[in-house]
């Protein structure tokens, strides 16, 4: 008898452990099914729908760092960045090298304006991961938006040697090498975002402008001599025709693209073709640009 009591003892000790173990994995499969369910919510863009889901995951595992994460990016895309800065918070606090949430904190913090403290969460995700494309090119968009065109090359860059089918990246850096007026230079970037991309409407229309950009550097060098003159009136009318090209795939690939109607509008009037760009101005005006809605009088 006295050898009994040790072993019932120590099987409702093993009792009650590995029923204590099979709950805790019962409660991490239920949590994990709730975040999956929050992730098809998020992906169909049903926001409210993967907070709730996001959420209940939590209260089941308050260690889910993924699951804190990827609420506060539902959050960003509703456009609350102090509910998603608390949860990217939340996520690194659980796991301070957890790259993605410095990611995602940079985001929210660089759509409110603050720039510094979003390159300072940018540039600690590099360090954690130093081949992170996507917080290079943040980065880069962040030094960009303080006007910091040639920091925010250097980012883009490296986010393309990193990885060079980031159609975005090249876009970026186009309109960067665009703010610096080289738009040689932005009209290869935009050419090779659309490469990558061929449903990429920004890039086109982003090209389209950079083309009109061009054309006007190009006549105010040479308004002094007749020849030139001719020269770029000519060179301007082809380029007029890649231009309406761009703008017309960016419409295409978006149909509610309004500055693409405007632009592809002015465009058409520069060439005479004035039913087009009343066409394009009403277009445009309907879809909210105000400036189109005046050109259009304009023309009546």
């Amino acid at each position: 008898m006295p050898q009994v009591k040790p072993y019932i003892k120590g099987s409702v000790f093993f009792y009650k452990f590995y029923k204590d173990y099979i709950e805790k994995l019962k409660n991490l499969y239920i949590s994990k099914i709730y975040y999956n369910r929050g992730v098809t919510y998020y992906e169909k863009g049903q926001y409210d729908q993967a907070i709730s889901n996001y959420t209940k995951a939590i209260e089941i595992n308050p260690r889910f760092t993924k699951a804190y994460n990827d609420r506060g990016l539902a959050y960003y895309m509703k456009g609350q960045y102090e509910q998603a800065i608390s949860d990217f918070n939340k996520a690194i606090e659980i796991n301070p090298m957890f790259a993605e949430a410095y990611n995602n904190r940079g985001i929210a913090y660089q759509e409110k304006g603050e720039y510094d403290q979003a390159i300072s969460d940018y540039t600690k995700a590099i360090e954690i991961n130093p081949r992170y494309d996507t917080a290079y090119n943040n980065r880069g968009s962040a030094y960009y938006k303080k006007g910091q065109y040639d920091q925010a090359i250097s980012d883009y860059t490296k986010a393309i040697e990193i990885n060079p089918g980031c159609d975005t990246a090249y876009n970026n850096r186009g309109l960067a090498y665009h703010m610096k007026g080289q738009y040689d230079q932005a009209i290869s970037d935009y050419t090779k975002a659309i490469e990558i991309n061929p449903r990429y409407a920004g890039a086109y229309y982003n090209r389209g402008f950079a083309y009109c950009m061009k054309i006007q550097c190009d006549q105010s060098i040479s308004e002094s001599d007749y020849i030139k003159v001719v020269e770029n009136y000519i060179k301007a009318m082809e380029i007029c025709d890649q231009v309406i090209s761009d703008y017309t795939r960016a419409i295409e690939i978006n149909p509610r693209f309004a500055e693409a109607y405007f632009f592809r509008g002015s465009i058409y009037r520069i060439k005479g073709q004035l039913d087009r760009a009343k066409e394009d101005f009403k277009r445009a005006c309907d879809l909210g640009i105000i400036q189109a809605c005046e050109e259009l009088k304009k023309l009546k």
